[in-house]
This record gives structure tokens, C-alpha cells and sequence, in this order.
């Protein structure tokens, strides 16, 4: 009881009653972000207590009522029925308040053995894999998308650019395919940072361990973990440093959408007129009755920049911890959270958008384009005998003159140029990462502990 006489619904409560002032300053924003834990705080409950059972420290009988009454608060949360009560600090405190409520004592045992600390480090490491699998889906979407756009378009030419100066010929489907390689690597980032928060850190506590003879293993496997964090004090040092590796792949994804927004934006422009989308897609001015602007790529070039400071914020948030648990890591999920749920969204928005790109062709039929060939020219006479260097003078010398022939007909033959994309190696590529997730392995877990 607090000095007021009314229930404490605090897990670390030593019957007195906090600032008011003070209490919302440090809980934060923690209660409306914890609505996204909490189905990953139920799970990981549910580990916990059927491994105490199995540690003789919960009665059987009380483990099936707690675990029958964990899938009953599972089920709220999925129908939207959960919710974190006035007064409650957090998804933690609320998901014992309901068990005590309902099982009287036996709610109070599912403590047993762990400390807010390692309950938030699971929840966030169960969290950041349901997000790396949403984000990854999106990433592979977007590359099929790439990819396919990439065939379609291939024989259609365009400008390259150096220093926004055109350069050489390329085409879309190399323009194409350079982004869908570029969700390979981003793949890639996002593998290791799965493989790295896929460890588990449930029973490490405080940062300390437990007396409790705990079969942490036994929660790794019940949890879909491919391993565990061993070292306690290091499974808590975990916590924002995790996050950091995460956001660090997240911002790599948001570099790619970053960019291609930015050459959209460029090749729809007037100017250039390479692209098109439907009107729908496009706003207008409320002066200039024939804008049609490119909102949806600017917002999304917006969003992309945002989502790449995150590394750098939490890097400076977690910068000179020392070791051990420290409030400084609860600023974090104010952030960290929204950010993820921003990055499904840019990638959705992202493939819905670059379904509906028509693409011009005939573009290199301007005469503006013309010395666009020169490095052809060069290699023409280099394939005549002439050095390299003496073709570049007298191909410059032929330019400066007015007298430049552009070449017809050239073809592009090696790994990777315009016409040898090589869409099958990046389709191979891109199967053999996602593969390596086996996100199935967590699904057949989550299932396992939602069954009596």
C-alpha cells in the first residue's frame, strides 16, 4: 500500500510515493511505446515460468494457471484489448498487476528470479526480430520489384552522370538493378544485426545473475533463440548497443530509398522528363495549375535522412555508461521504436509507388546527348590499334572541332554492364541472405508457447 492508502502498482515500490513532478519526467513516454511490447513480455513470462517449473521454483499447478492466464492477456493484446491502466509505470508492472488480480499470489511469483532490467532487454530483443523480419520482407519486396523492372527495361538507354554532368550511356535496367544490388548489402547489414540480438539475455537480472539455479538455456530454446548472451554483465551492456547495431542496418535501407528518391525527384523534374506516375500520385500547387509534384519522394527522402541520424543519436546517448544498468538507455525507445515502424512504411510506400513508374524511351535521341558516346569513340579506335591515350586526344581534338561522329550500335558485354546485368546472381544473392534468417524457427516457437 502507498502512504494514501490506495494500491501501489509499481514493481519496485517501498511504500512511498513519488513526485508527481518527478514520476512523469522519468517514466517518459514509456507507457504508450510498452503497448508494442507487450505481446513480446507475455511470451518471454511464459518462457520464464514453465523453465521455473522445470526448476521445481513454481508449483505445476500454478504454472498452468499463470500460463493459461498469459495467453488469455496475449489474446486482449492481439484484439486490442490490452491496455497499460492509469498509474501503472509500465507493461511489466501492468501484465503482474493482472495476473495478481486474477490468481491472487501465485501473479506475484512470475518475478521470480528476474529484474525489470533483463524483462526490458528480452522484450526489446524479441521486439527488434518481429521488426527486422517486417523490415527485411519489405526490403525483399522492393528488390523483386527491382528486379523486375530491371528485365522489363533493360535495352531502354539513358544518361549516366559524373558531377550531375552527363557522362556515359547506361540504361533503366542498370539504373534498376544498381538499387536492387544495393538491398543486397543493406540485406546483409540487416542479417548481422539479426544475428546479433537473436542471443538471449532472460536471467541475467540486474546484470548480476541469480542465486536461483535458472536453466537459461531452456528459455533460449523456448524462445526461438539461436543462443544466449553468457556473460550476465554483458547482457546488459547489451541494451542500447543492440539498438545501435540495429538502427545502424536500418539506416544502411534508408540510404538506398534515400537516393533513389532523391533520382526519381531529378527524372521526373521537367527538365528531364525520364519518368512519369500516374496523377494520383503526384499533388498540385495552390497557384500553378500544372504542377505535379513528387510529394510522396520528397517526404519519403525526409524520413530516409531521419531515420539515418538514429545510429548517431543513440551512439550519443549511451556514450561514457559505465557498465551496468543506467535510465539513460529508456530515452532510446522514444526513438527507436517509431523509427522501425517508419522504415516498414517508407518501404512500403516505396514499392507501391515504383510499381506504377512508366519510363521513357528514345531519351538518347536528343542531340544534347550525343558526346555521351565519346568514351565509344575512344575505344573504337583503341580496337584499330591506336594507344588509349592518342584516341582520347584525337577523339577531344574531334569534339573541340565540331567534327565528333557519335558511334551506333555499341554493345556492352562484360558482368554488370548494360547489356549483361547479371539479375540472375542478384536474385541467387539476395535467396541465399533471406534464407539465413529462418524467421520459421521463431514462428514455431511463439506457437509452441501459446499452447497449453
Amino acid at each position: 500500500m502507498s502512504n494514501n492508502g490506495s494500491i501501489n502498482k509499481k514493481l519496485w515500490a517501498k511504500n512511498i510515493d513519488l513526485e508527481e513532478k518527478i514520476e512523469r519526467f522519468t517514466v517518459g513516454k514509456d507507457r504508450e511505446l510498452d503497448i508494442y511490447l507487450a505481446p513480446y513480455d507475455v511470451l518471454g513470462s511464459i518462457a520464464h515460468i514453465k523453465m521455473l517449473a522445470a526448476r521445481n521454483l513454481l508449483d505445476k499447478e500454478e504454472q498452468l494457471s499463470l500460463h493459461k492466464e498469459l495467453i488469455s492477456i496475449y489474446k486482449d493484446i492481439e484484439n486490442g484489448k490490452f491496455e497499460i491502466e492509469e498509474g501503472v509505470e509500465d507493461v511489466h508492472s501492468q501484465v503482474e498487476l493482472l495476473l495478481t488480480q486474477r490468481l491472487g499470489d501465485s501473479g506475484k511469483k512470475i518475478h521470480t528470479g528476474r529484474s525489470r532490467n533483463d524483462q526490458v532487454a528480452l522484450d526489446m530483443r524479441l521486439f527488434m526480430r518481429g521488426e527486422i523480419e517486417k523490415i527485411s520482407d519489405g526490403v525483399s519486396r522492393l528488390f523483386d520489384l527491382l528486379i523486375r523492372l530491371s528485365e522489363k527495361y533493360k535495352n531502354v538507354l539513358m544518361p549516366g552522370y559524373t558531377h550531375t554532368q552527363v557522362a556515359m550511356p547506361s540504361s533503366f535496367g542498370l539504373w534498376f538493378s544498381a538499387f536492387a544490388e544495393s538491398l543486397i548489402d543493406d540485406m546483409m547489414q540487416l542479417l548481422t544485426a539479426y544475428k546479433i540480438v537473436n542471443r538471449n539475455p532472460l536471467g541475467s537480472a540486474a546484470g548480476y545473475g541469480s542465486s536461483f539455479p535458472l536453466d537459461r538455456k531452456m528459455t533460449t530454446e523456448l524462445l526461438g533463440f539461436d543462443d544466449l548472451n553468457y556473460n550476465s554483465i554483458y547482457a546488459q551492456m547489451g541494451r542500447g548497443r543492440s539498438e545501435r547495431i540495429v538502427s545502424q542496418a536500418v539506416a544502411s535501407v534508408a540510404e538506398t530509398l534515400g537516393r533513389l528518391a532523391s533520382d526519381v525527384i531529378l527524372f521526373l523534374s521537367q527538365n528531364f522528363s525520364f519518368i512519369a506516375f500516374p496523377d494520383s500520385l503526384t499533388t498540385g500547387s495552390s497557384i500553378m495549375p500544372h504542377k505535379k509534384n513528387p510529394d510522396v519522394f520528397e517526404i519519403l527522402r525526409a524520413k530516409t535522412n531521419r531515420i539515418k541520424s538514429l545510429p548517431n543519436e543513440i551512439a550519443l546517448i549511451t556514450t561514457n555508461l559505465l557498465t551496468g544498468y543506467h535510465r539513460d538507455l529508456q530515452l532510446i525507445k522514444e526513438r527507436f521504436l517509431p523509427a522501425l515502424f517508419e522504415m516498414e512504411d517508407c518501404l512500403h510506400v516505396a514499392e507501391f509507388s515504383m510499381a506504377q513508374i512508366r519510363v521513357r524511351d528514345n531519351i538518347l535521341d536528343d542531340e544534347k546527348y550525343q558526346y555521351l558516346f565519346s568514351v565509344e569513340a575512344v575505344d573504337d579506335l583503341v580496337m584499330e590499334g591506336m594507344s588509349f591515350r592518342d584516341a582520347y586526344k584525337k577523339v577531344a581534338a574531334d569534339i573541340g572541332n565540331g567534327k565528333f561522329e557519335r558511334p551506333v550500335n555499341k554493345k556492352y558485354t562484360h558482368e554488370g554492364s548494360i547489356g549483361n546485368l547479371q539479375t540472375e546472381n542478384l536474385e541467387r544473392s539476395m535467396q541465399e541472405l533471406y534464407g539465413q534468417f529462418n524467421f520459421n524457427k521463431i514462428r514455431k516457437a511463439y506457437d509452441g508457447l501459446l499452447k497449453i
